[in-house]
């Protein structure tokens, strides 16, 4: 029995928010092309909201949320790229929730990632892709390929050479195309990262 129904309930309004959105975007082909100026404002919505529910019952476990909830805190934690110290403080809270077996490995391991990449960091389990320089959607760097396959295995997922393959399938599904210039993007990724303080 969960502890926090109307809580719960907020939780997941803000995740169909985010996901009617994102397929809006779809739909008007407006989504690889940076970052979305109203999608960014909801994501930093969503991330203010959250972040007080948080400091009021801790992270949103599935005992406390429902599973629904708890995976809908997760996806707003992972959008909210522009709150570096918000998504770390999560991630810290996630990990002990995981050491308690209150919330999902994956999810964290997602998470951890996320966090890395940001960081220019390689990544551990490698769950976060970008377009390369052929024009296909492949894994940012990962710390070591072969304990990398190892530990996506010990949490439940496919291999990474797996995984680049759906993704590169949902990719083409949803009408994703590679930015028209790479190293610009490049650039501006780097200016961004900077700017909202991932970087120095």
């Amino acid at each position: 029995m969960m502890q926090y129904k109307d809580i719960a309930k907020k939780i997941i309004d803000l995740k169909n928010a985010d996901l009617a959105l994102r397929d809006k975007l779809i739909n008007e082909g407006k989504l690889g092309d940076g970052y979305n100026e109203e999608m960014k404002i909801l994501h930093n919505k969503n991330a203010q909201i959250l972040d007080k529910i948080m400091n009021t019952i801790g992270y949103p476990t599935a005992e406390k949320v429902g599973k629904e909830a708890s995976d809908a805190t997760w996806l707003i934690i992972q959008h909210s790229i522009e709150q570096p110290e918000f998504m770390k403080r999560s991630a810290e809270l996630l990990k002990t929730a995981v050491k308690n077996n209150k919330a999902d490995p994956i999810n964290l391991a997602y998470l951890t990632d996320r966090i890395a990449v940001f960081q220019d960091q390689p990544q551990r389990y490698g769950t976060q892709f970008d377009w390369d320089e052929n024009g296909n959607l492949s894994p940012h760097t990962v710390d070591d390929a072969i304990k990398v396959n190892k530990r996506r295995k010990s949490i439940g997922l496919n291999t990474v050479e797996e995984q680049t393959e759906v993704i590169r399938i949902q990719a083409l599904r949803e009408k994703q195309s590679p930015p028209k210039d790479l190293e610009k993007r490049k650039r501006e990724m780097e200016e961004w990262k900077k700017s909202v303080g991932w970087t120095k």
